[in-house]
């Protein structure tokens, strides 16, 4: 069927494609789901590949602690805390009148240092993977040694010979534009409208050139591209397509393991992990999805959460047009309060991928997101950006499907009672306290008059 057809007979073959247009919150459970045994093979990375990963960032271990003494209580690894959310889960299913099954938990990657979300994870491994090639081809480092000699100004003189690129809405750019700076490297981050100015501002206080752009994150990735091809010595960090970013997000699954497992939480058929991750493009979530596929295996359940305005990865899954088709095409804005999340079209291969592994997509509205965001700070104590709360309301969306989602795959009543919850709190801790102050002052309001 044509993209045109499509859209004309959406509510016939495609009746979700009306509430998206519609901007109503959207939930659809994947009918292709399949077993990981067999899904995994449509990605092509290994577990040799994401081990390889984990050991990258092992061996940089002592250049960041280094170049960021915040890392040192952590040993120069980058990691966030797994938080209970207690209060928080009983007052939204008392509001809902759910009964509460089993027991939520926010992966607080808003708290991961130097850039203070997800994208801490994947921008700055591929921005390491890159300068290790670099180094060691050029002589600078040898195989064994310790990387903090890289934090000198003989490492910086080298790495000033070469640049890196990057189109984002904001949290991506931070990430490669942070690290890339402290390293020496030429840093240039092509920003979309949607990106605050508060992204910006930093960006240019750690002496990383940012390029404004009126358009949205498809033409600040489209720029920086261009800029890449421009010059031999320019290393174009792709959103969209980059395993090594993907690599990057997959290790994250590798920590959750541990701190599961000291929290003494069991995940296996009878006690499922259901993990809610907020979705842009697709690479970080596609990513971390990735790798707790290959730890858990069909004992994790990956549900993906887009803002109404940008239901991206959701159409292209849903239509299987993947980045064949846009947001735009089906008359949406993609203007939303979630900023890291304002992405029309998706990532093909993160959409191809991963497209047996998820087991669904849904949608909140803007309105919901501040709601959410003064609920987890009235009962939690925690600030998260509006776009990090895109997670919260899966739990909520499992516990009231009525679609034979949870039939089809077992998950009874006494499962999900065992069931552990997790919202991937994707960013915040570095949102200016004014800028903060706003977010919260709007939420309250909607929760008074909710």
């Amino acid at each position: 069927m044509t993209l045109r057809k499509m859209i004309d007979n959406g509510c016939l073959s495609h009746p979700l494609i009306a509430e998206l247009i519609r901007l109503e919150p959207t939930t659809w459970f994947n009918p292709a789901l399949a077993p990981t045994a067999q899904a995994l093979g449509d990605v092509p990375l290994s577990v040799a590949d994401v081990d390889d990963a984990a050991s990258r960032l092992e061996r940089f271990a002592a250049f960041i602690q280094s170049a960021f003494p915040e890392t040192q209580v952590s040993d120069g690894i980058i990691e966030s805390p797994l938080l209970p959310l207690a209060q928080l889960q009983a007052a939204l299913c008392a509001e809902q009148q759910v009964p509460i099954q089993g027991r939520l938990w926010l992966k607080a990657d808003n708290l991961l240092p130097i850039s203070g979300s997800i994208k801490a994870r994947g921008g700055i491994y591929e921005v390491l993977k890159h300068a290790e090639d670099l180094a060691l081809a050029g002589g600078l480092i040898q195989p064994g040694d310790r990387y903090n000699t890289l934090d000198s100004d003989e490492a910086r003189a080298f790495f000033a010979q070469y640049s890196i690129a990057v189109g984002s809405t904001g949290n991506l750019g931070l990430s490669i534009g942070i690290m890339s700076a402290r390293l020496g490297f030429k840093a240039t981050v092509h920003m979309s409208a949607d990106a605050r100015q508060w992204k910006k501002d930093r960006l240019r206080a750690c002496g990383v050139e940012v390029v404004e752009y009126a358009s949205d994150y498809s033409v600040a990735v489209e720029q920086g591209r261009k800029q890449a091809e421009m010059d031999a010595n320019c290393h174009f960090v792709d959103d969209e397509n980059s395993l090594n970013l993907f690599l990057g997000y997959a290790v994250a699954a590798r920590r959750l393991a541990r701190q599961l497992d000291a929290a003494g939480i069991t995940v296996d058929q009878e006690h499922p992990l259901f993990v809610y991750l907020p979705c842009g493009v697709g690479g970080g979530p596609g990513g971390v999805a990735f790798g707790l596929k290959q730890v858990f295996g069909d004992a994790v359940h990956c549900v993906f959460a887009e803002p109404t305005h940008s239901p991206c990865m959701l159409l292209g899954v849903y239509t299987g047009l993947h980045d064949a088709i846009s947001v735009y095409d089906i008359g949406i804005d993609n203007h939303t309060a979630a900023d890291g999340l304002a992405v029309a079209r998706p990532s093909g291969f993160v959409g191809r991928a991963m497209q047996r592994l998820i087991d669904g997509y849904y949608t909140v509205t803007d309105e919901e997101l501040y709601r959410l965001l003064a609920l987890m700070e009235a009962t939690e104590g925690l600030k998260l950006e509006p776009s990090a709360l895109a997670g919260l309301p899966g739990f909520l969306r499992v516990l009231q499907e009525q679609q034979g989602y949870r039939l089809r795959l077992g998950l009874d009543e006494q499962r999900m009672a065992n069931a552990t919850h997790i919202m991937w709190g994707t960013g915040g801790s570095m949102v200016p306290d004014e800028e903060m102050d706003a977010y919260l002052s709007q939420g309250r309001k909607l929760v008074a008059a909710h």
